[in-house]
């Protein structure tokens, strides 16, 4: 699929993740929205790549904000790619406490709208927005690339919430798949390993020592960019369609 020229949104798109997604994507030639909470950190990315990219404060739990968001983005050319790097906050606890006491399910719930939930309407939306398009040479009107985690398969101490929820998404992924298969519109799903971004609120250096180590090969944490230079891989090659792709360095989580 040809990226120059058509329009994306990038969900958490004012993270790290999302980031280095949506100068990747305008590097390429598209109007890029970046759809976020983070009003000061969107609105500086969106300043310093310039008037091909806009940041619009979005709830992806919110039906109508979403739906603005893709409508901005569609104000600038049809909109071919749609990508979901949002995050929130996770507890983390596990099942009992020492005590004995249950793992709160409003906080279980609150992880499975965000991460879940979350994906699921940004997925049902774009996609309604892409089946309008004209398709490409291949039949493709667009491509939704949905953020699960390797944690969706080897989940540790105080992930269920967390795990449970990444484990829809790679869940999602085919089904979907398979539902847009007859209005051209593909659904891919990245795992990533253990990224640097800032949500780790720690120097680089520190956070390398403390998790890069255990990765296999290359021995340091991910980068951002690496994560973005996959999206636009699976963007513009028509053949990758309901597929979980990890992006590990071929690291499985230990139970801690």
């Amino acid at each position: 699929m040809r990226l120059e020229g058509g329009s994306a949104i990038v969900t958490g798109g004012a993270g790290g993740l999302g980031g280095a997604t949506v100068r990747r994507l305008a590097e390429a030639g598209m109007t890029v929205v970046i759809a976020d909470l983070a009003d000061e950190q969107g609105k500086a990315l969106a300043a310093e790549l310039g008037g091909a990219v806009r940041y619009v404060h979005t709830d992806v739990t919110d039906e109508a904000s979403t739906r603005d968001a893709i409508a901005a983005a569609q104000e600038a050319g049809p909109l071919r790619v749609a990508v979901s790097a949002h995050g929130g906050p996770v507890a983390g606890s596990r099942v009992l406490d020492r005590a004995g006491e249950p793992y709160s399910l409003e906080l279980f719930e609150r992880t499975l709208k965000i991460y879940l939930t979350g994906t699921f309407n940004v997925l049902r939306l774009t996609a309604s927005a892409m089946a309008r398009n004209e398709p490409n040479e291949s039949g493709c009107r667009g491509v939704v690339v949905n953020t699960a985690s390797i944690a969706a398969f080897e989940g540790q101490i105080g992930q269920t919430d967390y795990s449970a929820a990444k484990g829809g998404v790679v869940g999602l992924g085919l089904v979907a798949a398979r539902d847009l298969a007859p209005v051209g519109v593909r659904v891919m799903t990245i795992a990533p390993g253990t990224f640097f971004t800032p949500a780790f609120r720690m120097e680089k250096e520190a956070a390398q020592e403390k998790w890069g180590t255990a990765v296999p090969f290359p021995k340091r944490m991910g980068e951002p960019a690496e994560y973005a230079q996959l999206v636009q891989s699976i963007a513009e090659n028509d053949y990758l369609n309901g597929e979980v792709i990890r992006i590990d360095g071929a690291q499985r989580f230990g139970p801690r």
